[in-house]
């Protein structure tokens, strides 16, 4: 089993972003930190992050239902109806991951379209409910 963390828009410009709502990691320093936690695991990671929706459902309709997703989806979640979808048709476990809580931010990002299509969400816990969200994974295999 593989778990693929997929990322939304705009991900691949954290550390630049407001580091008050994303923290001052950039997007590859998450994803080391990401890297180190695995290898004392036995899990396999691929890493996905577009700025283009038509790319995550392309990337999501050829994977293989064994697998597993982490989905940080970004803005993409609160209206693209067709990555919920995508993920509605995969069949592995699925978690939809927020870096910051969207529940405390502006009213437009407290409601997500992607959270129906997700066995869960995890959202306000920084890089780290992306370790969340995997361990959820791995324990459904």
């Amino acid at each position: 089993m593989i778990i693929h963390v997929v990322n939304g828009p705009n991900l691949n410009m954290l550390g630049k972003r407001d580091p008050t709502i994303y923290g001052s990691f950039s997007y590859d320093q998450i994803i080391d930190r990401i890297k180190k936690w695995a290898e004392t695991k036995d899990v396999i990671l691929d890493f996905f992050q577009s700025n283009h929706e038509g790319e995550i459902i392309d990337y999501i309709q050829n994977l293989p239902e064994t697998d597993g997703i982490v989905i940080n989806p970004g803005a993409f979640a609160h209206y693209s109806y067709a990555i919920h979808d995508a993920l509605e048709t995969f069949k592995g476990s699925k978690v939809e991951v927020h870096i910051s809580n969207i529940f405390k931010r502006e009213e437009f990002r407290s409601k997500s379209v992607i959270s129906r299509a997700c066995d869960g969400i995890i959202s306000g816990l920084g890089w780290y409910g992306y370790i969340l969200g995997i361990e959820y994974v791995m324990e459904k295999k």
